[in-house]
C-alpha cells in the first residue's frame, strides 16, 4: 500500500489517498476530484482546466502520466 496527496497527483489539495497499484490511486483521485468539480472548489477547479489542457496533447499526458507512475512506485510501502 502506498500513499500520495491530490496535489501530487496534479491536484489542489493535500488529502490523502492509499491503493496498491497506481491505477487504483487514480481511481481514488478521480473520485475526489468528481467530488470537488460538484462542490464547485475553485483551486479544484484551475487544477481541472490545466488537467483538460494537458489532456489535449495525448503525447504529454502519457508522459505525465508516466512521471506520475513512477512517483507512485517511489514511494515507500505504508507501515
Amino acid at each position: 500500500m502506498k500513499t500520495m496527496t491530490c496535489h501530487q497527483l496534479g491536484g489542489a489539495c493535500d488529502e490523502t489517498f492509499r491503493a496498491e497499484t497506481f491505477e487504483e490511486l487514480t481511481e481514488l483521485s478521480k473520485a475526489h476530484g468528481m467530488d470537488m468539480f460538484q462542490k464547485q472548489d475553485p483551486a479544484h477547479l484551475e487544477a481541472m482546466n490545466k488537467m483538460m489542457q494537458l489532456m489535449q496533447n495525448p503525447e504529454e499526458m502519457n508522459k505525465w502520466m508516466d512521471e506520475r507512475r513512477k512517483d507512485f512506485e517511489a514511494q515507500p510501502d505504508d507501515v
